[in-house]
C-alpha cells in the first residue's frame, strides 16, 4: 500500500511485484499479496488527491523545484521530482473539473448519462473500457469522481463507472504482464480473477439496490472516491487470505509450455580472433553474461528452502545448462585465441579469464546441484528449519546476494576500489560462516527439535553459500593483484606461504 501511494500507481508496483516473482525473490501469491496492498494504496491516493488542497499547489510546486535545483544527491533530485509530480497531479485534476463543467449543457452528454441511469450494467462495462484507456484505474477513478462532483453524472453511474474501473485496473497488468514468464502470469491472473469477480460483486448490489451510494456521504464526488477505498478495502480482506489458492488456480488453468532458455546468444565472436584485444573483450563480455545468470539462479535459491517451488528449481536449471554452456564455449575460445598467437602482454589476460569462467562455473553448480539438492530433502523429509535457523540463512544469502551485485559491478566496470571490497568481503563472509555455525551448535546444545532435524542440511547450506561467496570473489582477483590489494588477504598469505616453501 505504501508504495502505490508513493508512485501513485498500482501497476507499477505490479510490475516490480511480478519481476521479483520471476526472479524468486517472492513467491508468485506473494507477489498477489502485494497487489493487492498496492490496488488498497492507490486507492487511498484518489481520496488524499481529492480533498480540497488546490492552496498547495503553488507551494508544492516551489518547494519541489527548490529541493531539485539544490539537491546535491540523487535521493534528494527524487524527492523534488515527487513534490513537483503531486503538484502537477493536483493541477490536472483541477483541469479535469474544470473541462467537465461546459460538458453538463451538451445534450447528447445528457443523453448518455440519462441512458446510463437505466443501464449500470453499459456504465460498469463503459468504466472498465476508460480505465483501459488510460492505463490507470486511479486516473479514471478521479475522472468519474469529478464528473459526479459537477453533477454530470447521478450517484448510482457514478458507482458503476468506479466500479468498472477497478476491473479495468485489473485488466491492465493481466495485459502487460501476459507475455512475461509464467510466475508473473500467475500473478497478474490471479489479480484479474480477485477483481473482476469482486467487481462484478459490487455491481450485483449496486444493480439490485442492496447498496446505496448515499450510504457513503451526501456529496456525490465523494461516494465515489470512498466507494474505490470500500472496494479495495473489502477485496483485499477477502482475497489476501486466498491468494495461495488464486495462485494455485492460475497455475493449474494455464497451459504449460517448454521453458526457453535464458541466453542464447553468444558475446564470443568468431570473426574477432584474429584481433585479440577485440576478442578478449568479448569474452570479458561473456564473463558477464556469465555471473548474471548465476546471480540469477542465486537470489531465489533460498525460496526453494522455504517452501518447495518446481518452477524456481527448473528455472534454475535451466539457467545452470545455460552457465555450463558458456563456462565450455569461452575455455574453447579462449582455446583459440591462444592458439592463433598473441602478445605475451596479452597472454596473461587469457589465463586470468578462463580461471574466473571456471570460478562462475564453480558458483553456479554450488546453487543448481548442490543446494537445490538440499532444499529439495527438506522436502521429502517434510522437516524444516527453527525460526532462528532460517532467519540466520536468509541474512547470510542476503550478504551473498550483495556481493554478486558487487562481482558483476567488478566484471563490469574494472573498478580497482569495488575489486578492493570484494576481495575483502570473501574473508568476512569466511568469519561470519564460522560465527553463525557456532551459534548453531549452540542452538542444538539446547535441544531445539527442529535444529536437530536440520543439522546437517543447516551446516551443509552455510558451507555452500560460503563457497559460492568465494567463487565470486575471485572475480575480482585479477584486478586486486595488479594493484596489491590482494596482498592483505587470506589467500594471499596462502599463496605466500606455498611459495616460500
Amino acid at each position: 500500500s505504501l508504495a502505490a501511494m508513493l508512485m501513485q500507481s498500482s501497476t507499477a508496483v505490479a510490475l516490480i511485484g511480478a519481476g521479483f516473482a520471476v526472479s524468486g525473490m517472492l513467491a508468485p501469491h506473494a507477489a498477489l499479496a502485494l497487489l493487492l496492498g498496492a490496488d488498497l494504496g492507490s486507492a487511498i491516493v484518489a481520496q488524499v488527491l481529492f480533498l480540497p488542497v488546490q492552496v498547495l499547489i503553488p507551494f508544492a510546486l516551489v518547494f519541489g523545484v527548490a529541493i531539485f535545483l539544490n539537491a546535491r544527491s540523487r535521493k534528494s533530485k527524487q524527492i523534488g521530482r515527487m513534490v513537483i509530480g503531486f503538484a502537477l497531479v493536483l493541477i490536472s485534476l483541477g483541469m479535469i473539473r474544470d473541462a467537465a463543467a461546459p460538458i453538463g449543457g451538451n445534450p447528447v452528454f445528457q443523453n448518455i448519462a440519462a441512458y446510463f441511469q437505466g443501464d449500470l450494467v453499459s456504465a460498469f462495462a463503459i468504466g472498465a473500457l476508460i480505465a483501459w484507456a488510460m492505463h490507470s484505474s486511479l486516473a479514471a477513478v478521479l475522472t468519474f469522481a469529478a464528473f459526479a462532483a459537477t453533477g454530470l453524472t447521478a450517484a448510482p453511474v457514478a458507482a458503476a463507472l468506479v466500479i468498472g474501473a477497478n476491473l479495468g485496473g485489473g485488466l491492465i497488468p493481466f495485459a502487460l504482464l501476459w507475455s512475461s514468464e509464467r510466475p508473473a502470469r500467475l500473478v497478474a491472473i490471479g489479480n484479474l480473477v480477485a477483481r473482476g469477480g469482486m467487481a462484478l460483486l459490487c455491481l450485483a448490489f449496486l444493480v439490485s439496490g442492496i447498496f446505496d451510494p448515499a450510504l457513503l456521504g451526501a456529496e456525490p464526488g465523494q461516494q465515489a472516491v470512498r466507494l474505490h477505498i470500500m472496494v479495495n478495502a473489502a477485496l483485499l480482506a477477502l482475497a489476501l487470505p486466498l491468494s495461495g489458492k488464486l495462485v494455485r488456480m492460475a497455475d493449474a488453468a494455464l497451459p504449460r509450455q517448454a521453458e526457453r532458455t535464458v541466453a542464447t546468444v553468444s558475446a564470443l565472436d568468431p570473426d574477432a580472433l584474429d584481433h585479440a584485444p577485440l576478442a578478449l573483450a568479448c569474452a570479458q563480455r561473456e564473463l558477464l553474461r556469465m555471473a548474471e545468470n548465476v546471480q540469477a539462479i542465486l537470489v531465489p535459491v533460498m525460496q526453494l528452502f522455504r517452501g518447495w517451488d518446481p518452477d524456481i528449481a527448473r528455472v534454475i536449471g535451466i539457467r545452470e545448462d545455460d552457465i555450463d554452456r558458456m563456462h565450455f564455449e569461452t575455455k574453447i575460445y579462449i582455446s583459440r585465441l591462444r592458439e592463433n598467437g598473441i602478445p605475451p602482454a596479452l597472454d596473461k589476460k587469457t589465463l586470468e579469464i578462463a580461471a574466473v569462467a571456471n570460478s562462475l562455473e564453480e558458483a553456479g553448480d554450488r546453487i543448481a546441484v548442490d543446494l537445490v539438492a538440499l532444499a529439495k530433502k527438506m522436502q521429502e523429509k517434510a522437516i524444516r528449519f527453527s525460526d532462528q535457523g532460517i532467519s540466520d540463512l536468509n541474512h547470510f544469502h542476503d550478504q551473498v546476494v550483495t556481493n554478486g551485485q558487487l562481482a558483476l559491478r567488478v566484471l563490469t566496470t574494472g573498478d580497482a576500489e569495488a575489486a578492493r571490497q570484494l576481495v575483502a568481503e570473501k574473508d568476512r563472509i569466511r568469519v561470519e560462516e564460522q560465527k553463525l555455525q557456532e551459534r548453531h551448535l549452540r542452538r542444538l546444545q539446547q535441544g531445539a527439535a527442529a535444529s536437530l532435524e536440520t543439522t546437517n542440511i543447516h551446516q551443509d547450506t552455510l558451507r555452500l553459500l560460503k563457497q559460492v561467496n568465494a567463487a565470486l570473489s575471485y572475480v575480482a582477483y585479477p584486478i586486486a593483484e595488479e594493484t596489491g590489494d590482494l596482498l592483505g588477504s587470506r589467500l594471499a598469505s596462502l599463496r605466500g606461504s606455498g611459495d616460500a616453501a
